[in-house]
Formats: C-alpha cells, sequence, structure tokens
C-alpha cells in the first residue's frame, strides 16, 4: 500500500513504537503514588512534557497532556461557560470540534459569530475587528487548515485580539512537523495539538495554556495535570508523544524540505497529465505536502475508489468526512463551486513517502482519467 494521507493521521515512528513497548512493559506505577514505581512513571510523564514545551518555545508548566487535540479543544471552549463573557469569534473553515461544540453550548448561554475567508481560506483581519462585542471571551481560530494547508496569518489577529483583552486560541494539530511552532513569537493564550499527526500515537494530544490565562477543567476528578485534566495518565502514550515531540525538534527542517519536494514534484507531474488541473489554498501561506486537488469532471468518490483499488490511499477531504459522498464545507466557505468541490482530492505526503512513490501516484490518477 502507498499512503498518501498523512493529514488524517500518521504512521507511528518506529523510535516512538520502542519506548511505548518499554514503558508499557517495565513501568506499571501510578504516577500519583509516593513510592519507587509512581515517582519512576511521574519522572516520564515529566520528561515528556519537558520535551513536548522545548518543541513548541514554550515552558513545561504550560503543557497539559490531554486525550487529543479535540479534547483539548473542548476544554478550552467549555471553560468560557465559567466566563462572565460567554461570546465566541471563530471562523468558517473550522474544524468539527471547534464548530460542533460551539453550536452544543447555545443551549447553556454562549453565543458565537462565525468570520467569513476568502477564496484562499484566510480571515480579512477588519472582520475579526467588526465581529467584536463588550461579552467576547474568546476568539477560536485555526493554525493550519487540514484540508487546503493554508496557514492564517496570526500577526494582525492576535494583535486586534490583544488589543481588545480577548484571550485567543487556536486549533494548531495540523502544524506540528511542517512548519515551526513558537509560543513566544505567536502570541496565542490557548494552542490544541494531537499526537497522532507528528508520528506519535493516537489517543493522546496536550493543550497548551499560558502561563496567567484562566482556565476550567472539562474532566474533574483526582486533579492530575494540575487540575486541568483528571485520570491517571496514559503513561506509554504521553512517553510516545514526548518522543515524537523530540524528533520534530530536531528533524522539522528536514521533514519541511522532504515535504516541499515531493509537493514540488507532484504539481509539476499533474499538471503533465491534467493541464487544467486547481489546486486549492494560498500559495504564499501553506504548510508543505497538504495537496487540495481538483480534476475538473472527474468526482473524487471514483478517483479514490480506484486509487484504492490499485494499492493507493488518498482521501477526499477531512478524515471526520472521508469516505461520505458529499461536498466539502471548507472548499464551500472558500467559494469554490460545486462541481470543482465534487471533484477534489486531498494527497497529503509523510516522511516515509519517495518521489518513486509519487510517480506510481501520478502515473495511476493518469491510467485513471484515460479510462
Amino acid at each position: 500500500m502507498l499512503y498518501f494521507d498523512h493529514a488524517a493521521t500518521t504512521p507511528v515512528h518506529p523510535n516512538v513504537a520502542e519506548k511505548m513497548d518499554e514503558v508499557s512493559r517495565l513501568d506499571y506505577g501510578n504516577p500519583s503514588s509516593v513510592y519507587s514505581s509512581g515517582r519512576s512513571s511521574k519522572s516520564i510523564i515529566e520528561t515528556a512534557r519537558s520535551q513536548t514545551a522545548k518543541m513548541i518555545d514554550a515552558e513545561p508548566s504550560e503543557i497539559f497532556f490531554t486525550g487529543s487535540g479535540t479534547e483539548s479543544n473542548n476544554i478550552v471552549i467549555w471553560s468560557v461557560l465559567h466566563q462572565k463573557n460567554k461570546h465566541v469569534i471563530t471562523s468558517c473553515i473550522e474544524h468539527p470540534a471547534v464548530l460542533k461544540v460551539l453550536e452544543e453550548l447555545t443551549a447553556f448561554g454562549l453565543t458565537y459569530d462565525i468570520l467569513p475567508v476568502d477564496s484562499t481560506g484566510l480571515i480579512n483581519p477588519s472582520d475579526l475587528k467588526s465581529a467584536i462585542k463588550k461579552d467576547t471571551g474568546l476568539i477560536s481560530i485555526m493554525y493550519v487548515n487540514n484540508e487546503v494547508g493554508t496557514i492564517q496569518k496570526f500577526d494582525k489577529l492576535t494583535e486586534i485580539a490583544k488589543e481588545h483583552s480577548i484571550p485567543f486560541h487556536s486549533d494548531c494539530v495540523q502544524s506540528l512537523g511542517k512548519i515551526p511552532i513558537s509560543t513566544k513569537d505567536l502570541k496565542i493564550d490557548y494552542m490544541s495539538f494531537s499526537a497522532h499527526k507528528f508520528y506519535g500515537p493516537k489517543g493522546i494530544g496536550f493543550l497548551f495554556k499560558r502561563n496567567g490565562v484562566p482556565i476550567k477543567p472539562l474532566v474533574i476528578g483526582g486533579g492530575q495535570e494540575s487540575n486541568i485534566r483528571a485520570g491517571t495518565e496514559n503513561l506509554s502514550g504521553i512517553a510516545g508523544l514526548g518522543v515524537a515531540a523530540e524528533l520534530v525538534s530536531i528533524e522539522l527542517e528536514e521533514r519541511a524540505n522532504h515535504l516541499r519536494e515531493l509537493e514540488t514534484y507532484f504539481k509539476s507531474k499533474i499538471y503533465d497529465i491534467c493541464p487544467q488541473a486547481i489546486f486549492h489554498g494560498n500559495t504564499n501561506f501553506y504548510a508543505p505536502g497538504i495537496c487540495s486537488l481538483a480534476i475538473p469532471k472527474c468526482k473524487n468518490e471514483v478517483i479514490l475508489a480506484k486509487l484504492d483499488r490499485k494499492g493507493i490511499e488518498i482521501s477526499n477531504g477531512s478524515a471526520c468526512s472521508s469516505g461520505t459522498v458529499g461536498l466539502s464545507l471548507v472548499l464551500k466557505e472558500m467559494g469554490i463551486e460545486d462541481e470543482i468541490n465534487k471533484s477534489t482530492i486531498r494527497v497529503s505526503f509523510g516522511r516515509e513517502n519517495r518521489i518513486e512513490d509519487v510517480s506510481i501516484l501520478v502515473k495511476s490518477i493518469g491510467e485513471i482519467l484515460n479510462e
């Protein structure tokens, strides 16, 4: 099988799997216990916390382990209910882990406004400024879009938030391993991440919360993670996340260059076999390795099915909607007409892909078009 859906999930890195196996076999102590095996487990967690903090230029005290990026998003948004200001501003191309949560919480008094984007997926800062109300208590805007790869220009957006003293949250799940992340530079208060997007295990994520900003727990119990996320910690998952984070810190430039090489080659060869191909997203502000591609007059579900029979795996967009026939809401919000939307596939490259693999992919797409 040739796998080109790394924006959905990534294979676990061998070093990560080795660490998780070691911890699962040898470190059984409860991290909240005071005896030796418990202290050893606690040390593993704190080592991973430091590795994770270093990856995003944060302090270890600002890292909180969760079950996923989705849970991290939920913690931040549910916290708004405990505030006086319960109005949230978000964008129309957010993940369901933001948009569906906001919709659900209207029953508890939360209100929200959704900002539009342009044809490349970027938000106009003036739209953000106009949407701010007296009771706006949170701005939540994705950093790297999971379908088209567009990177939001946060400098203007966070500046507006700071001018109005409004906390800023970002779903940053698609960013790690593709672009540098510095919490010092981005000036964001809360950031959500998931390990399985950067060659870590599934079922573990983390939340960055800048020191000094408030938050309330979503899961309440024993008080783990400084009372932000109760429950006995997923020790092997956290250890695996830590190793995956350390690898990002070491290999980021190499990985990003590799993704750019594959993407550049893919685009040039696609135009050779299909000159009318359309690539969505912003050509200046985007994360390498995510290609949202429309092949006019060729339905995406047909391409996906035929590639699958050839042993090649891609998707038609977000993993949350992959496998279903329908329009991408992200592309729809970007103003992409329905026929082009229905002809769009997403190819997302990873560290194990090679130029030879991309050649096979392009050749296979060409064979499908010729049919």
